[in-house]
Formats: C-alpha cells, structure tokens, sequence
C-alpha cells in the first residue's frame, strides 16, 4: 500500500525536515511541493527528485495554483509566520490563518483525504493573545473543511532550527527547554523528529495511531471534531518506522 502527498510550508525549518521524510519513505510513493518558494533541488538527492513534483503559486490566487488538479491521499500543511516576519497583526493572519485554510479547501477534492498541520502548544481560539488564538482558529476552520481525517500537532518549543537571525529570548528559552527536556518529553522536540512525526501521523491516521501518541480529540460545538497530538505524542511517534 502506498499514498501520494502534498506539502505546503516545506521551505520552512520544520517542513524541510518533513519534505525529507517524506521522500525517504517508501509508503509515499508522490510528493507534491506546493508554495510560494520551493526547495532548490541539490538540497534532495539525486535519486529521490523524480518522487517530487514542485509548483510555485500565488496564495492570492488559489484558483490558478493547480492545488485541486489531483486528489493528493495526505495533505500536509506546515505553513505559518511571526507577526514580526509578516509585518503586522493584519499581514500574519493572512498568511497564518487565511492562506492556510484556503489552501486546505482548495485542495480538498475527495471525500478520502487526511489533513495534518502542524500547529502550535498552547493554540485556543479564545487565547488572548494573538498567536495561540490564531492557531486555534485555523485548527477549527481546517476541522471544519469535511476531510475525512485532520490530525493537529502541538509541538512545544522546537530545537535544531537554524533561522539565521539572533534570539535571545528565544535562544535563553531553548536552554531551559533544552535542560528541562531531560526530565520531561512535554516541553520541547528536534524538528527531524517532528518531521519524521508528522509524515507517520499521515501514513497512520488517527484510527491507527498507537497509545503512546497520547492523541486526543477535540469536538466543537457544531459536533466538528479532529486529533490533537501533543509534543509527548510526537516523539514517541518519531520511533516508528515510516
């Protein structure tokens, strides 16, 4: 048994790691890159481009993207900002709630298709704050498209990104997480492992997902539901073969 795939967000630092995780597998035997950027292909070995088909497009212009040309089996979204990076509160909704449940929709084309995105801890749609309740809302809004399965992961802090740029609130946060990790799975994942995480959690679906994944259910109140899979979850994950 095999599947065909679809990645939007792969140019991003945890998407890299899912794209090669994907083409690394045996079970998906078609990916497809999808986005504004694609990666250049002397980062994907020479015996693995033939398994990827890539497609620049226009997130405004969904109709010409070519996103429901084909039924992909896993649609993959890793897509999302900083308020910082886009510019303002307006710009990073846009692109991390709007673009992302339009792409989904767009390239929803059967009734047999599983959706994973990858989320963040701490996402609720009554946050107060920007970014978790723009997670949560895009959580919703993608639950509520009809695919058959939407699995959600919640990561927590991410280690091994390479951004190019200094954080120091971030790089202080990662050392905590970093030590803390020891002691707990809970507070932080190396982006290979969630990569490889989110591409089982494609190939499993949330009826096979084993008891260490610790996923749970969310239902909303229209009776929308979907899985939920939380930092633990996803390492465990990780230990699976793909």
């Amino acid at each position: 048994m095999s599947a065909t795939a679809l990645i939007l967000g792969a140019t991003g630092q945890t998407g890299q790691q899912l794209l090669q995780s994907l083409l690394s597998s045996s079970f998906y035997s078609r990916v497809g890159e999808y986005g504004r950027r694609t990666t250049a292909l002397e980062k994907i070995p020479a015996d693995l481009q033939d398994k990827l088909e890539q497609h620049t497009i226009d997130f405004e212009k969904l109709d010409t993207s070519g996103l429901n040309a084909k039924p992909w089996d896993v649609v993959f979204i890793t897509l999302g900002t900083t308020r910082k990076n886009a510019g303002s509160a307006e710009k990073f909704v846009k692109i991390d709630r709007e673009y992302v449940i339009n792409a989904a929709k767009e390239a929803k084309v059967s009734d047999n298709q599983r959706l994973v995105y990858l989320s963040s801890a701490g996402a609720n749609s009554s946050a107060p704050f920007l970014y978790p309740q723009s997670k949560g809302l895009t959580e919703e809004g993608l639950a509520r498209l009809g695919y058959k399965d939407t699995i959600v992961f919640r990561p927590g802090f991410l280690a091994g990104t390479d951004r190019g740029e200094t954080r120091v609130a971030e790089s202080i946060f990662g050392t905590i997480t970093g030590f803390l990790s020891h002691f707990s799975n809970s507070l932080e994942i190396n982006i290979g492992t969630l990569g490889k995480a989110l591409a089982v959690a494609g190939k499993l679906g949330s009826d096979n997902l084993p008891p260490a994944a610790g996923a749970t259910k969310v239902t909303l109140k229209d009776g929308t539901s979907y899985t939920v899979i939380g930092n633990a979850g996803a390492i465990e994950l990780a230990k699976l073969d793909l």
